[in-house]
């Protein structure tokens, strides 16, 4: 165990390029040029011992593919200046509460491991950008979540246990990526117009459980991919139809009664096209849906029929049942036997691209 842990600290050092101690060009180095990467990737390390040197010179942190089973507070607390955390294919059954003090932290990569919650002071990682948390057990996620990480451009959740997104996921204002399939979801949150960034939307395979989408899906104006694949939907809301930079909708797997299979398989542009006009064509009878309608009008994105609009190539073509493929996607490993935690989901090579 002595001989492990000594391995672990001469490999920290290793990668710590101690230019703290130098002086460049006759002046200090600035903070920025003091924050160095540490990569313990790939070690088979079973628990991390407490290190002498100074975590705050640490700037990016890869703990992946391990076999960690909890990382110590006091050592998360130290890690005032990470930018980035990597702790991927590990054991992990929990996230020490002390995470809510990398106030700079960026990126955060807790995929395949044992999670059951993410804790709640993560809220406090205000400049998180990207967070994953892909392939664990995650039943919830903390309630005020999207009130507190407004900096948030990329949320994957994908093969979880959650039942439903909480409403505060609708202030994720900045926003671009929602990942969430392969869960138990029942419904999504009814409020989603604040999503002004969204990009990619996936809430496929949900199976059994996802039988209605939200009328305010029709004002996500920056949708441009919408997957729900596989899930219980028998009609999709008719402001779809005002989508105008959607390309591309999967929406196979579905027992859709509308839009009609002969509308669904001339692709996107027909579907938004009929949605469109079912919507104009007094389709209105519901209090609700006069709602959304007045909310549609306002915002400029109900100008009629859109039997006259130019769709580009990649428009019309954007809607491909053929090529669907159920797991692969932007965070979703490749590998069989993915839903065990102990499998290698991700390389273990040294990167800390998103």
């Amino acid at each position: 165990m002595m001989y492990e842990q000594q391995q672990v600290q001469n490999q920290m050092m290793l990668s710590m390029d101690m230019r703290n101690n130098k002086v460049i060009d006759g002046r200090d180095p600035t903070d920025e040029e003091r924050l160095e990467i540490v990569d313990l990737s790939g070690m088979s390390l079973d628990s991390l011992p407490n290190p002498s040197l100074n975590l705050a010179t640490i700037c990016k942190l890869n703990l992946s593919n391990n076999n960690l089973q909890n990382i110590p507070e006091s050592l998360t607390a130290r890690l005032l200046n990470v930018v980035v955390l990597d702790v991927h294919s590990n054991q992990l059954k929990s996230l020490p509460n002390s995470i809510g003090c990398l106030t700079k932290l960026k990126v955060l990569n807790a995929a395949g491991n044992l999670l059951r919650f993410l804790p709640k002071t993560i809220e406090n990682c205000r400049c998180l950008e990207e967070l994953n948390a892909n392939f664990n057990k995650l039943s919830m996620l903390p309630d005020n979540i999207g009130y507190e990480l407004l900096n948030l451009k990329k949320l994957s959740v994908n093969s979880n246990k959650l039942m439903f997104l909480p409403n505060s996921i609708s202030h994720l204002t900045s926003l671009k990526i929602l990942d969430a399939r392969l869960n138990n979801l029942r419904s999504l949150p009814g409020d989603l117009e604040n999503l002004i960034n969204l990009q990619y939307l996936n809430v496929s395979q949900n199976f059994q459980h996802l039988e209605t989408l939200p009328y305010s899906i029709g004002l996500l104006f920056s949708l441009v991919e919408l997957d729900v694949s596989y899930n219980r939907i028998t009609s999709l809301p008719d402001s779809i139809g005002c989508l105008r930079k959607l390309q591309k909708l999967r929406v196979e797997g579905n027992p859709l009664v509308s839009p009609p299979i002969e509308v669904v398989e001339h692709g996107v542009h027909m579907v938004k096209e009929y949605l469109s006009e079912k919507m104009n064509s007094g389709h209105r009878s519901s209090i609700k849906k006069k709602s959304w309608v007045g909310k549609l009008v306002k915002y400029g994105t109900l100008n009629g029929s859109l039997r006259n609009h130019n769709y580009s190539s990649e428009e019309t073509e954007g809607f491909i049942m053929s090529e669907y493929r159920s797991i692969d996607g932007l965070t979703s490993p490749r590998y069989t036997g993915m839903f065990s935690p102990r499998h290698r989901f991700f390389s273990h090579k040294r990167i800390f691209t998103r």
